[in-house]
């Protein structure tokens, strides 16, 4: 169908709007060089997850066809790789580019050519004194064998001198005796990468052969795991596959410059790799240094404005987060608004006496949990506390399984997610007694209970008293505990079998308001849409005549406005200083809209393959919020892109009589307004409270003879 866009394609094109943000001239520089790390570390990753993926599917079954696009996995590969080639001149382009204008702030990658003679002749004793005696050289020929290139570790690799055979050698980069950036000035601005002084003097290290040619080269292996056999330890079991994820096959080679035909050819067949699979960079192969640049510096002007979480206008300090949400349902909106009074309620919790048990779900933590510390202290406390903490989170899986430890050990009684089905679903429910019996405050996320990325991601929590939300997370509970699925709920919609009928069935109401000359009308601000299902009732709705709006961060494989498919479907994504992560669905308009925030993007992954939960948000006021919310994002004329029908996305060009709208600093704005609006009312509040007190404190006159009529 011709609205519709490979996912891995669609991929790519995410992470090329991440890599525009490099080159933006509204972006401080070395926020420019943080974006180009992250562009490169999604790119890592992309490779290790789903061209690992569809490299074992080309293999296992050649001729299937992905649903979209009717693309094999070797059509999808091709494709792939032919996309990534167009990109890196642009990510050579944005790096260069912002090192060069770094150069007034005194930052610069210094090389061989541009560094001046006295640095040559340091980096000579350098080397001599600092790094030769730490590396250790290989030589690989008939004689010796081919060694283990570690998972995107770098290494130089040189060609030598051979009357006969190919003959290469290796020197592995990575050392924990010396740094990565050799600093050339007092600051460590101007530097040099340890790999091209390794590069440099590669020549001395095989002081006995004649060095032909020479690069830095980098593997990155696959990382798809398959999770389906499993034995009675599952803990013991991941640890087990987390080691074999070390040891699997190769998916790309990076080479820093051309090289050698015979010893790349040689080095590929070692690694059993085509040449298509080969990648030239004229940058690092490795930019993860850009980030510690980014955070040491002091100078605002090169980074983005501070900004703090602020306080959330609907918590009052000094008064019980228990009460509190008995009250009211509490919504908080990160990064914009604090995580602290998630954490309070947990603390709260951990020390109650009537809190009689504590259960969570976890998926991605914080190095240092403060989540965690609660946890442990209520488990310590005598609570009961059950931990389901999904061990298969990928690349946490060695943290939650240390952490699954800790919990343990403190007599928290853990679980792990369904056996070939993720938990995915951010979910807390605290049980406490009450003079009526029991009360209940239930905790639903779109993201996780991270204190870090909660500085980082959007994301959306609500805290409620609600009793039929509180039923429904304890049926979830039960069934994480049984190994079996929630198959019907009061309130919240929970995958895998009553998330996405109920999306579908919401749709359906919509499609049949329409037909009946109504303003039929669906919203979703997600991360990615792929699952074809729901793309088809997308496609059936805007036939229909429902207004389709969209916000998709990243993957979307339906494309807008082609006619008489998705007329009425407008998809927008926004890239820019926080990671846009929160999932929010909306059916309908106005006061009889049906809102819903969730964990579960509209991927089959999600919505039919692991546990997630969406929870409905009922009160007028936060349902008016969360509606402004998404208007906001729908104005965003700075950090939107608008897909367009020929599948691409384009900037919107303001109309200047407009004000520029940048929804990610339009939320912090107003969160400040807001914290700031009842610190002052607060303030004004106790200082009234206080001439009140100084009023009624004041001293009698006292009584005399004099003043006593006679």
């Amino acid at each position: 169908m011709e609205c519709l866009e490979n996912r891995e394609l669609s991929w790519l094109k995410f992470n090329k709007r991440v890599l525009e943000e490099a080159l933006d001239d509204n972006v401080p520089l070395l926020e420019r060089l943080t974006f180009s790390a992250i562009y490169q570390n999604n790119l890592d990753e992309f490779f290790m997850v789903r061209v690992g993926s569809l490299t074992d599917e080309s293999k296992r079954d050649k001729d299937k066809r992905e649903d979209k696009t009717d693309m094999t996995a070797f059509q999808q590969l091709d494709s792939i790789f032919t996309a990534v080639r167009r990109l890196q001149p642009v990510a050579e382009e944005a790096y260069n580019l912002t090192m060069d204008k770094l150069k007034p702030y005194g930052y610069c990658h210094v090389t061989f050519d541009t560094a001046t003679e006295d640095e040559k002749h340091f980096l000579e004793l350098y080397f001599k004194r600092e790094i030769k005696p730490l590396i250790f050289p290989i030589i690989i020929d008939k004689q010796h064998p081919f060694p283990f290139l570690k998972n995107k570790e770098l290494y130089v690799a040189v060609q030598l001198f051979s009357k006969k055979d190919t003959k290469v050698g290796i020197i592995p980069v990575k050392h924990e005796h010396f740094e990565r950036l050799i600093p050339l000035d007092n600051e460590g601005k101007r530097f040099i990468p340890a790999e091209e002084i390794i590069l440099q003097f590669a020549d001395t290290v095989f002081k006995n052969f004649k060095v032909i040619d020479k690069t830095i080269l980098r593997v990155t292996r696959n990382a798809d795991i398959d999770f389906s056999e499993q034995s009675d330890d599952f803990r013991e079991f991941m640890t087990d596959v987390i080691n074999r994820r070390k040891r699997l096959a190769p998916v790309r080679l990076e080479l820093s410059g051309e090289f050698s035909r015979a010893a790349l050819d040689y080095i590929c067949k070692k690694l059993q790799l085509k040449n298509e699979r080969v990648f030239y960079s004229r940058i690092p192969l490795d930019l993860s240094y850009l980030f510690m640049l980014q955070s040491e510096s002091n100078n605002t002007a090169l980074k983005y404005p501070k900004r703090d979480p602020q306080k959330s206008p609907m918590v009052t300090d000094g008064r019980s987060m228990f009460s509190q949400i008995k009250s009211k349902d509490i919504l908080l909106t990160y990064p914009y608004e604090s995580m602290e009074p998630f954490i309070r309620l947990l603390r709260e919790a951990a020390v109650d006496s009537r809190v009689t048990s504590i259960k969570i779900t976890l998926y991605r933590l914080a190095r240092n949990s403060k989540v965690i510390d609660a946890l442990c202290s209520a488990a310590e406390n005598g609570k009961d506390v059950l931990v389901m903490i999904e061990l298969r989170a990928r690349f946490d899986e060695e943290n939650n399984i240390e952490w699954s430890k800790i919990l343990q050990q403190s007599g928290c009684h853990i679980i792990y997610g369904p056996k070939n089905f993720k938990a995915h679903s951010k979910l807390l429910l605290i049980t406490r007694k009450s003079s009526s019996g029991f009360d209940y405050v239930t905790q639903i996320g779109t993201g996780n209970y991270n204190e870090k990325t909660a500085t980082l991601y959007t994301d959306i929590t609500l805290m409620t008293a609600d009793r039929e939300i509180a039923e429904d997370a304890e049926n979830i509970f039960d069934s994480l505990l049984t190994g079996t699925f929630v198959t019907q709920t009061n309130k919240l919609l929970v995958a895998p079998q009553c998330l996405r009928n109920n999306i579908l069935a919401m749709a359906d109401q919509q499609i049949a308001l329409a037909k009946d000359g109504g303003n039929g009308y669906i919203g979703a601000k997600i991360n990615s849409l792929a699952d074809t299902v729901i793309i088809n009732k997308l496609i059936e709705a805007s036939q229909a005549g429902v207004k389709v709006e969209l916000v998709i961060r990243g993957i979307c494989c339906l494309i807008p406005a082609v006619e008489g498919l998705t007329d009425n479907v407008s998809v927008r994504s926004i890239v820019g200083r926080f990671l846009e992560h929160s999932r929010i669905y909306i059916f309908g308009k106005g006061k009889d809209s049906s809102i819903y925030i969730s964990s579960a993007d509209y991927m089959t992954r999600n919505t039919i393959k692991r546990v997630e939960v969406a929870a409905p948000i009922t009160d007028t006021k936060l349902k008016e919020r969360i509606l402004k919310m998404f208007d906001v994002m729908l104005s965003d004329n700075v950090k939107a892109r608008i897909l367009e029908n020929d599948g691409t996305y384009s900037k919107q060009s303001p109309d200047p009589s407009e004000p520029l709208i940048n929804s990610q600093e339009f939320f912090y704005d107003e969160a400040y307004k807001l914290a700031n609006a009842k610190k002052l009312r607060s303030e004004r509040a106790k200082a009234k409270s206080s001439s009140a007190a100084n009023k009624t404190s004041k001293p009698k006159r006292s009584v005399t003879k004099k003043t006593v009529k006679k």
